[in-house]
């Protein structure tokens, strides 16, 4: 049942946390948890073993057991570093016991494990995780241990505690003979059915004898024949601890199953056995037994759980009050303040107060009444004469205590109260009077007494695996009867008394290296304990730089890449905001002016921030900053220029927009081209309307998201266009669905639902751009996705009834939502390779469609690209730059070679130049499709800069309040720098601006350099600047209204 216990098998001993010589464990990444407020260590549950705790416990908490154990050293025990040594005797489970018992007595932990006691004892899983009998479990480990220690000192260790006898005597009622027969325990089994209590089994077993008699006769050897006799039992040896097992588990012999006596059984806390005893005659304290520690069973016969009730006789735990004692105590302690008060106010504690602080023996009575109005201010008559009568007659009624003269003028108090009032008890306080009700004689030494056994007294603990508690001595009654009471007993003799060093004294005889082992663990436990509370108090914060992020689209993106942007900063969370501030400023030592720390989320539609951080003194864990929060560091006003508006109110939602243009794969599946919109949660939907719709179009909402299915999307009521997008419940994911003027038969206005979808249409629409009179009409050309081009366009020609020679004069060129025509569809295209979608609308327009190897190309001219007519082209792709360059400029007829090509950027203006004019255009990635913009002006050489120059000249009153050295220590800068540089076009002249020229200059050069360029400029001729270093240098930059923003260089 209980593996190899009696076996001394060193294979199965491993190393604990704090051990030596023993196969490694795996290490919790968290240390164990200090001791709670009691100060005592419980015991870890390896999944059925609190029978085996309790029962450890209780050995731990007999001092006088674990003391015998401790004083065995390694010289006699052997050492567990020697465990594979064969030819090295080491007695492993004492030295187990030894080590656990020093890790509940040292370590500071909440709970000591038992996994290298129980693998000493050759336990396997199955055994740890069975639960087992406890009586039982201790007559084996008894004798086990008598086992492991033969051959040592501590061999009669169990015998010598635990040891008692019993005598069994059968008397002859004829020759008086007495037969005897002598019995050995470690514990008393005593029943529990049919029995009111221990001391009522006691009695049945050691008192009551058994009589052989009528036809149950015992045959006398000394007789050699049947005679009456009477059968007894009594103790004969008493151990000096006792050990009572209870019967609580019974067979039912009706019903042939076991049960467990749930009936009430009491015992008590202290208890006389000198009645049970065959010697009667040794003194009081060899027979009184005192009660300290309750191993207690929860449950049926099949199961349950063990704990134990035990008296901490070393004072070894911290005992506090529960909170019901507490609020007990509180109640008693404003009761007696009550009673106090009252006492304070009884005429015969303040007479006896007057008469015992006179320095004569006797006042008069009238003296007596005086000193009452002074001290409390009003006299006898009128506070007390009502309800105890004169002062005269009411110290006649209390002759003893007060002492009056023959002739009742003078009063005095009696000895006796003199002494009691001024007396001292054996701790040097006062002692206060007795109340003037009570039938004790009261003395000093009886107060005494009194006090000493109230003060007296051990406190008792509910150890409960890793639980430890305190409770109240009379808590112990509650476990007489029930599911959950008392199964073993254990009692130790009262007059065995702990030395005063162990009081309160764990390390008290603990051997010096297990002292030394334990001091070291806890080291170790400390150390593991703070980095563990530093680990669980660090947080990572991810530190957004505002100056590496820029705002678009509503959101904040980083300008550069993500490590360039964003900093890893851990720090405690209980340092303040002060400190990480500080802790920001000494990582960004390039930081100036004012730093504004907020907290930021990424969303779908970028990085969005919301509340500023304020209040250095507060703690971070305090201002709600966790474990991977984002902090926004920047100056609280703009990023990279542009006002950033914080808060929930304008967090951005990312919508996905889909429209009936361009196709998917998928053949019949989904026609839908989808793009992303970043809007404001705040925004009005009429506001996302004007954005995404064309006039007379409309919008659908789908607020699950991307399903497609069409009884999920709804038309938006004119009602509705004033709410904003948060309240219609568009969130990050939510779709819209813009429909134009032309596809809103898909939708039933009147019910605002979606009535087809897209994989219902096999058509697409063809419109009339050749000839004017039939500008407006439009058909619709049934199709497939493998339907070729071509065959579309002369079917829309003959539904459209136009001539013939449209054929080889034609293209179809699908339509925007915006009304605009886009690049023609290579006639040798199928719908699917056209990437059209079923539904789009198209244009039949002069001209021949470009073939696969040609780019469709618009251009336009001038820097005005809004208001400059765009023109188109269809060049070869592998045309160059120039080659493009030349055939725009023919077709436009523009003379001369001044040119060069740009692209156009997002926000349709003049972006990077094609610079490399010898370069292919399918090698510069232009695409079918792209505008390129003709810009005036040759481009300079590679690695040069064209800069133009711009003259600043001082205003009038500056003339007459400025010397002429600050006259010439005037501005000069660069406009647009780039490789191309524009000639400006415009002269600031509210401003004092005056362009002077353009420099070529290369890339290189130093500052210097282009002021010294600079002044050949013939401009500069008419100038008094006697060298360059009286010339200041500034950049300009022009916004939208051409004014100029000035930079110091």
């Amino acid at each position: 049942m209980f593996g190899d216990l009696f076996e001394e098998d060193f294979s199965f001993v491993s190393n604990n946390q704090c051990g030596k010589g023993k196969k490694s464990k795996s290490k919790d990444t968290e240390p164990p948890a200090p001791r709670e407020f009691t100060k005592l260590s419980g015991i870890k549950n390896q999944g059925g073993t609190c029978y085996l705790n309790s029962l450890l416990q209780t050995l731990h908490f007999t001092p006088e057991f674990r003391e015998a154990l401790f004083s065995l050293g390694p010289e006699e025990l052997g050492s567990l570093e020697n465990i594979n040594k064969p030819d090295v005797k080491v007695r492993i489970i004492p030295l187990q016991l030894q080590r656990l018992f020093a890790q509940l007595l040292l370590l500071d932990q909440q709970a000591a494990s038992t996994t290298d006691l129980t693998e000493s004892f050759g336990w396997n899983s199955n055994e740890e995780m069975r639960q087992h009998d406890v009586q039982e479990l201790n007559r084996i480990l008894f004798s086990a241990l008598e086992t492991s220690l033969v051959g040592t000192s501590g061999h009669d260790l169990i015998n010598r505690l635990y040891h008692g006898t019993v005598v069994n005597q059968i008397v002859c009622k004829e020759c008086k003979n007495v037969s005897e027969r002598q019995e050995d325990f470690l514990d008393l089994t005593v029943a529990v059915k049919d029995v009111s209590g221990l001391e009522d089994a006691l009695w049945n077993m050691y008192v009551e004898e058994e009589y052989f008699e009528n036809d149950n006769l015992y045959r006398c050897a000394a007789c050699n024949k049947l005679v009456e006799a009477s059968k007894s039992a009594k103790l004969r040896k008493l151990p000096p601890f006792l050990t009572v097992s209870l019967l609580r588990f019974n067979f039912d012999f009706e019903k042939c199953e076991r049960y467990k006596e749930t009936s009430c059984y009491t015992f008590p806390i202290r208890i006389n056995l000198r009645p049970f005893c065959e010697q009667t005659q040794l003194e009081d304290s060899e027979y009184m037994y005192e009660l300290f520690s309750v191993i207690i069973h929860k449950g049926g016969c099949y199961g349950g759980h063990y704990h134990v009730y035990i008296k901490d006789v070393d004072a070894l735990g911290n005992w506090q009050l529960q909170e019901e004692e507490s609020k007990l105590m509180t109640e008693e302690k404003v009761q007696k303040d009550t009673e106090n008060i009252k006492e304070m106010e009884n005429p015969l504690t303040i007479l006896k107060g007057i008469l015992s602080e006179e320095e004569s023996k006797q006042i008069p009575v009238d003296q007596l009444g005086q000193k009452l109005l002074e001290k409390k201010g009003m006299s006898w008559n009128k506070k007390y004469r009502k309800q105890y009568g004169p002062i005269r007659k009411y110290l006649q009624n209390h002759s003893q205590i007060f002492r009056l003269s023959p002739d009742d003028n003078k009063v005095s108090l009696k000895e006796m109260y003199h002494q009691l009032q001024f007396g001292s008890d054996c701790q040097g306080q006062v002692l206060q009077s007795p109340s003037q009700n009570s039938d004790v004689q009261w003395t000093s030494e009886s107060l005494c007494t009194v006090l000493k056994d109230s003060a007296s007294g051990s406190h008792w603990f509910d150890l409960n695996d890793t639980k430890v508690q305190p409770i109240k001595e009379k808590d112990i009654e509650k476990q007489f009867q029930g599911k959950e009471s008392a199964y073993m007993l254990f009692y130790r003799k009262s007059k065995l008394k702990r030395p005063s060093e162990a009081q309160a004294n764990p390390r008290y005889r603990v051997p010096g290296h297990l002292l030394n082992e334990m001091d070291a663990a806890n080291i170790e436990l400390w150390k593991r304990r703070m980095d563990s509370d530093s680990a669980d108090n660090n947080i990572d914060l991810r530190l957004h730089l505002g100056s590496h992020y820029k705002l678009y689209n509503g959101a904040l993106h980083p300008s550069l890449s993500w490590k360039e942007s964003v900093l890893d900063l851990t720090i405690d969370k209980r340092k303040t905001l002060g400190d990480l501030r500080q802790s920001i400023f000494q990582l960004l030592e390039f930081w100036e002016g004012d730093m504004i720390l907020s907290t930021a989320k990424s969303l779908p539609a970028g990085l969005h921030l919301y509340q500023t951080l304020d209040g250095d003194e507060m703690t971070l864990g305090g201002i709600g900053l966790a474990d991977g929060a984002d902090v926004f560091v920047w100056n609280g006003k703009e990023v990279g220029g542009m006002e950033v508006l914080p808060g929930l109110h304008h967090e951005p939602v990312l919508l996905n927009v889909l429209r009936l243009a361009g196709y998917n794969e998928g053949g019949k599946g989904q026609h839908f081209i989808e793009s992303q919109h970043v809007v404001p949660c705040s925004a009005e939907l009429s506001t996302l309307w004007k954005a995404l719709a064309s006039p007379g179009g409309i919008i659908l909402m789908n607020s699950s998201g991307s399903d497609k299915e069409v009884e999920n999307w709804k038309v938006v009521p004119e009602e509705d266009m004033k709410k904003t997008v948060r309240i219609v419940g568009l969130t990050d994911g939510s779709s819209i669905l813009v429909l134009d003027s032309h596809d809103q038969s898909l939708v039933n206005v009147a019910s605002g639902n979606l009535t087809a979808f897209m994989h219902d249409i096999s058509w697409l629409q063809v419109k009339n751009f050749c000839r004017l009179e039939a500008e407006e009409k439009q058909v619709k050309i049934t199709a497939t996705v493998e339907t070729v081009m071509s065959d579309i366009k002369i079917k829309a020609i003959q539904e459209l009834q136009l001539g013939e020679e449209l054929v080889d004069d034609s293209c179809l060129r699908p339509i925007n939502r915006n009304g605009k025509l886009l690049s023609p569809v290579p006639e040798d295209y199928t719908v699917k390779e056209a990437e059209l979608k079923m539904g789009s609308l198209l244009g039949l327009c002069h001209g021949k469609a470009p073939t696969s190897t040609q780019l469709f190309l618009y251009f336009v001219v001038g820097s005005d690209l809004q208001g400059a007519p765009e023109m188109e082209i269809v060049v070869e792709e592998t045309a160059s730059v120039r080659e493009c360059l030349n055939l725009m400029l023919e077709k436009f007829g523009l003379p001369g070679d001044n040119w060069h090509l740009r692209r156009i950027d997002w926000c349709y203006e003049a972006g990077e130049a094609l610079s490399e004019e010898g370069a292919r255009l399918k090698e510069l990635n232009v695409c079918n499709g792209d505008t390129l913009v003709i810009t005036e002006g040759k481009l300079p050489p590679k690695g040069f800069l064209k800069v133009p120059i711009w003259w600043y000249k001082p205003l009038i009153h500056f003339e007459q309040q400025e010397s002429m050295q600050n006259q010439v220590n005037c501005m000069m800068g660069a406009l647009r720098v780039s490789p191309a540089g524009d000639s400006p076009a415009y002269v600031q002249s509210d401003i004092g601006l005056c362009y002077a020229g353009d420099v070529e200059i290369s890339g290189e050069a130093f500052l210097e350099d282009l002021k010294i360029q600079a002044m050949t400029l013939p401009f500069f001729q008419d100038l008094c600047v006697p060298s360059p270093e009286f010339l200041r240098a500034w950049t300009l930059e022009m916004n939208i209204n051409w004014e100029a923003e000035q930079k110091s260089v």
